[in-house]
């Protein structure tokens, strides 16, 4: 089991974990990707991938990791365990306990196997007893269902009090920001909104580490 939480207080600012589209163009995801890894501290990159074969799955990842390690970030890869290292990504994301079961072994101790689609306390603490590096809560669902906010808050709530094993929290939208960085989440995901901002990543991704910033954050 993990152990316990540090005190709320002894918390430090959340930091971001940006989610990539799955099917942009290679040449502008990169563009997008510096940009935004040049105006604002972000932690890891989640890669998610087209459909495709495993050569130019591996090609994509080979195209992004330096870029996106270049600045200190992790690459970590949705899915795809078995690419990781081949494209020299740094972890992989796995969905529901039984995938990431499935994958740990074959990343850990040497890469980061993180996990998400957690829908039940008991799957999230076995995550915790498995080693996960972190555990995701708020993301939509291949269906593009998502739990309610205060749903997401009361897990991310819970998770923060009890584990170690750091938080993700899911912000569908600039709003919802400061909220689960105020519940307690040691990662703000952000994805869609971001990159499809009129202003541009650099601008948008800004914006919101700049949120996180505020006193409200803290109180």
């Amino acid at each position: 089991m993990a152990s316990p939480r540090k005190h709320k207080d002894e918390r430090p600012q959340p930091r971001l974990y940006l989610v990539t589209p799955a099917a942009a163009d290679i040449g502008a995801l990169k563009l997008d990707l510096l940009a935004a890894l040049d105006s604002a501290d972000i932690a890891a990159v989640l890669l998610r991938l087209p459909d495709d074969d495993d050569r130019a799955l591996t090609n994509r990842v080979k195209a992004l990791a330096p870029a996106v390690q270049n600045f200190g970030a992790a690459l970590i890869l949705e899915g795809h365990p078995r690419l990781v290292a081949r494209g020299g990504a740094d972890g992989a994301h796995l969905t529901g306990i039984a995938d990431f079961e499935d994958a740990a072994s074959t990343l850990k101790p040497d890469r980061i196997a993180g996990v998400g689609g957690l829908t039940t306390r008991h799957d999230a603490m076995l995550a915790a007893e498995r080693g996960a590096d972190y555990v995701m809560f708020g993301e939509a669902e291949d269906g593009g269902a998502r739990p309610a906010l205060d749903a997401i808050v009361d897990r991310v709530s819970w998770w923060a009090e009890v584990f170690e094993a750091p938080c993700v929290a899911y912000a569908a939208n600039p709003d919802e920001v400061v909220t689960l960085a105020r519940a307690g989440a040691d990662f703000i995901a952000v994805g869609d909104f971001i990159f499809s901002d009129p202003r541009g990543v650099a601008r948008a991704i800004s914006d919101v580490e700049e949120s996180l910033r505020l006193p409200e954050v803290a109180a």
